[in-house]
């Protein structure tokens, strides 16, 4: 495959010089820092804060190679995805001229960037079953399309698409590919980092948020060629990710075997609650899912979701998404969370039927 990445930057990113940090013209660990303005004095907490970050994350990244089998010069780490997903309209897109093509149902904040950016949207619906149009995908693509975004396992169907559709597309167009993979950890099948070295286009990008439990801390993960995360560290802010992040994501690091217990776990409990929910007559579809929630079918989608707000069970309405007209998309909870979600929806479902 021909591929020019310099070719789809918007010119201006060449000659970009970025921010030179004091981090950046000394790395060293050792000595008499008076370069960078910080507080001498330590910090008013108890552990220090007063030196700013690693400006690049090095040993995290070098850790995070590890599990992930790449290279730490293919690793760019943003606050949370969508960090990366904005730098990638600033680098790629030229407002009121460029577009990306979007693949709803989806993620909510590729739309939300490209409005931000001023950057159109070409919406190819998934099918009913929630996979892949390909040839559409393509029949849309002009000499302006820069990015196509696909989230699989997606959000919020749940389901993986279609992997020889996904590759087609990366194969076939001459731009960007992301593949959002924020729920990888409960999919069935290997991630598209394993595909890096053949499609020089394609960006993966995956989170700390799900199952690492580490939501809070708003750390995204994008793996692409060594030239793409080298234009996303051009532009980034400098400091972008905190030294008290960097610290606590190196320690859980080095605990994988509680997040693989984790995955088990919730699998299981993914297992007991679809089948609770298949066996309630009034949930009318339960869609397969390779991720940490499921969605559901269900009659008086907008009634139920209310009701089970006044019993304190919170679950996420999508009956206004494309293709999820009168849906619910279910996180998986703990066996308890489980059982007292479902005991409260045979409950709101008996009043909103009277």
């Amino acid at each position: 495959m021909s591929f020019e990445l310099t070719s789809l930057l918007r010119p201006h990113i060449t000659k970009i010089q970025p921010y030179t940090s004091a981090r950046d013209e000394y790395s060293g660990k050792e000595g008499i820092f008076l370069d960078a303005n910080e507080n001498p004095y330590g910090s008013i907490t108890e552990q220090d804060f007063n030196r700013y970050p690693d400006p690049y994350q090095h040993a995290l990244k070098a850790e995070i190679a590890k599990i992930k089998q790449v290279d730490p010069a293919q690793i760019f780490l943003g606050n949370g995805s969508d960090e990366a997903i904005d730098l990638l309209f600033r680098a790629f897109c030229r407002p009121g001229i460029d577009n990306v093509i979007l693949l709803p149902p989806t993620y909510g904040m590729y739309e939300v960037s490209a409005a931000i950016n001023d950057v159109e949207t070409r919406k190819v619906p998934l099918t009913p079953d929630f996979q892949l149009q390909t040839d559409r995908v393509l029949e849309k693509i002009d000499k302006n399309t820069k990015i196509i975004f696909i989230c699989s396992p997606n959000n919020p169907s749940g389901n993986k698409l279609d992997r020889t559709e996904i590759r087609r597309i990366i194969r076939e167009f001459q731009g960007l590919v992301v593949v959002d993979e924020a729920y990888i950890d409960f999919n069935d099948e290997p991630s598209f980092t394993t595909e890096l070295t053949e499609f020089p286009n394609l960006l993966v990008m995956q989170t700390f948020s799900k199952a690492w439990g580490l939501a809070s801390l708003r750390l995204g993960m994008a793996f692409a060629s060594k030239e793409l995360i080298r234009i996303l560290n051009l532009i980034k802010p400098p400091y972008n990710i905190s030294g008290l992040t960097q610290a606590t994501v190196l320690e859980a690091i080095q605990n994988i075997g509680k997040v693989n217990r984790m995955i088990a776990e919730i699998l299981e409990e993914r297992a007991f609650l679809a089948k609770k929910l298949t066996d309630l007559t009034f949930v009318q579809k339960v869609y397969p899912s390779q991720a940490n929630f499921l969605l559901i079918k269900i009659s008086n989608a907008n009634e139920v979701y209310a009701a089970l707000i006044d019993e304190k069970i919170i679950v996420r309405n999508r009956s206004k998404v494309i293709l999820c007209e009168d849906c619910l998309r279910i996180t998986v909870g703990t066996r308890m969370e489980n059982e007292t979600f479902l005991s409260a929806l045979e409950k709101v479902f008996a009043k909103t039927e009277h």
